[in-house]
């Protein structure tokens, strides 16, 4: 006898799930656009997200510093690379009364005086972007004033000179302007008599430098310094003793200007073009003179070496020792412990007096 069993709930389950499948797919799709039609509903009408807008972050990238050229004639700055090494030049300027007040003194960069002969004293101005268009008396060159002029690779302009200096200005290797060769780079004025009437102009030197191809100059210049003025000056007023009263110099310190106020001869030293002369530092050397027989008896100051100096800057006065070791090197100025000391920017003028008998006081 086969025992009737009822079929269990899973399969009787499945029986129904088959015999109701139809349905259950109409609801099971009911359903899901029913979800999907109420999840869009929620997500349109969902309150806005307030979002939180955050700052950019700004990395300050510093600008690079404009790039600076200084002129190693003067230690100012120049607006060009090119202006660092634009052609110098040395120019012959005499200091006798007759040729007072000279031009062109005012607008140079840097200045030597020294006696010329019989305690006279003269002047090589050497010039780079400075331009004057009025500059004499013009006179003649002396062996130092070459041995000075040679550590700027600059033309030299004069009139005639000494028999050592012309056999060394003319060896070839200087930029030789003598007037004597290059009559028509140089005039004779009509309000002075001669020989104390001869100028010339940048207009004229620049032209007569680019006509013999010296366009540009290469050479050390002295170390230099922002200039800023000491609180206490200890240099108020220089007495420079170089000859006679005629030629013996001063500097009145002027704090409003941090420049010095130059006289000579117990008078203001002016420009006739451009009024006073003030240079930004002043520098006296202690050097070794003698008389020697060229083409006559001439002056002699040892250039190459060593000896005393005092430099005089921003209110302030310092001895040093000065060294030019060899005719093309360039002058150089140390402290006691053998350190180099810079020099103000701007205009130089360095005088050179006689050991034992000039010198140089200051209060």
């Amino acid at each position: 006898m086969i025992e009737d069993k009822k079929p269990g709930f899973w399969s009787r389950m499945g029986q129904w799930m088959r015999r109701h499948r139809v349905i259950l797919i109409s609801v099971g799709a009911v359903l899901l656009v029913a979800g999907s039609t109420l999840a869009a509903f929620m997500i349109f009408f969902q309150k806005p997200v307030e979002v939180t807008k955050v700052a950019p972050i700004v990395i300050d990238v510093p600008k690079p510093e404009p790039v600076k050229y200084y002129s190693p004639l003067t230690g100012n700055l120049v607006e060009t690379e090119a202006a660092t090494t634009q052609a110098v030049t040395g120019i012959m300027i005499e200091n006798s009364p007759d040729a007072r007040p000279q031009s062109g003194l005012k607008n140079s960069g840097v200045v030597f005086e020294a006696i010329a002969e019989g305690g006279i004293t003269r002047f090589l101005a050497v010039y780079q972007q400075e331009k004057p268009q009025l500059i004499g008396p013009v006179r003649s060159v002396r062996m130092y004033y070459v041995d000075w002029v040679a550590a700027f690779n600059a033309s030299v302009a004069h009139i005639g000179g000494s028999a050592a200096a012309l056999a060394e200005v003319r060896n070839g290797t200087y930029r030789d302007i003598d007037q004597f060769f290059n009559s028509g780079s140089y005039w004779r004025a009509t309000d002075r008599y001669a020989p104390h009437n001869v100028y010339t102009s940048f207009e004229k030197l620049d032209a007569l430098n680019a006509k013999k191809g010296y366009t540009s100059s290469s050479f050390t210049g002295f170390t230099r310094k922002d200039s800023k003025a000491v609180e206490v000056p200890t240099a108020h007023r220089i007495d420079v003793t170089i000859s006679s009263a005629t030629y013996n110099s001063a500097y009145d310190y002027n704090q409003a200007t941090n420049l010095y106020d130059r006289s000579q001869a117990g008078a203001a030293h002016t420009d006739r073009e451009s009024g006073q002369i003030s240079p930004r530092v002043v520098i006296v050397l202690k050097v070794s003179e003698s008389t020697v027989l060229e083409d006559g008896y001439r002056q002699q100051i040892n250039t190459i070496g060593s000896g005393v100096g005092y430099i005089f800057q921003d209110g302030s006065a310092q001895q040093v020792t000065w060294t030019k070791a060899s005719k093309g090197a360039q002058i150089v100025f140390t402290d006691a412990a053998g350190a180099d000391v810079p020099l103000a920017r701007g205009q130089t003028w360095i005088t050179a007096v006689p050991e034992g008998t000039g010198g140089v006081v200051w209060q």
